[in-house]
């Protein structure tokens, strides 16, 4: 089958990390959830007991983790020197930490390159973070930012946390942590040459349509 990389970039919330995934399964490519390894080495330097405030050991323990992810749109699966932190780093004491990390340019240096790696290895592949259409794969040939109303993200990120987390929480989670994130990358606005998709008033399937359409148009291009 063709070669195609495709690179989705969004904030919390926007949906990117389920369309991706199904995205990927309906192109018969690879999935890769960059922010996925954001919180897996997070987790890696939380329970080192790296100091999140020193630059310098946040960015040796990033360096130091032994992180596997999987690639497969049907397999979530993260490891951390073998173990296996597929639940854990979606707790909120990691989500409340990973900005430490992601805002970290020796840190986002070192996984832009495992993440260059990963999408070099393979000949189809969804790929879904903050910086994949400018910084990970500016060359993809496919490039959407997925957005969508702060109203829609925080209800999204309610459902899919269960209703386990009060409305305060839900902020801290989905707008104080793209705050935090947007010092470093840009991914409220698409850069030139990214198609935008606003799943603000579309469901599930619609937007995985829409997606689907904004792919099928940029690689014929």
């Amino acid at each position: 089958m063709q070669k195609i990389v495709v690179a989705v970039d969004g904030p919390s919330g926007s949906g990117k990390s389920s369309v991706s995934k199904e995205a990927a399964r309906r192109l018969d490519a690879a999935y890769l959830d960059t922010g996925a390894m954001y919180r897996a080495v997070t987790w890696h330097a939380l329970d080192a007991g790296t100091d999140l405030t020193d630059a310098r050991a946040v960015a040796a323990a990033v360096k130091a983790a032994d992180l596997f992810i999987s690639t497969d749109p049907d397999l979530e699966l993260v490891k951390i020197h073998g173990t296996d932190v597929t639940v854990a780093i979606r707790e909120p004491f990691v989500s409340e930490a990973v900005s430490a990390v992601a805002t970290n340019l020796e840190a986002r240096k070192e996984l832009v390159a495992r993440q260059r790696a990963i999408i070099a290895a393979h000949d189809r592949i969804v790929a879904e973070g903050r910086d994949i259409t400018t910084v990970v794969a500016p060359d993809a040939d496919a490039r959407i930012l997925l957005t969508a109303s702060e109203e829609a993200r925080l209800r999204r990120r309610g459902i899919q946390l269960g209703g386990t987390q009060s409305a305060a929480e839900l902020e801290t989670q989905v707008l104080a942590r793209d705050a935090k994130d947007s010092t470093v990358v840009n991914f409220h606005v698409a850069a030139d040459g990214v198609a935008t998709v606003d799943s603000s008033d579309l469901d599930f399937e619609e937007t995985v349509t829409a997606v689907l359409a904004a792919i099928t148009a940029q690689a014929r291009s």
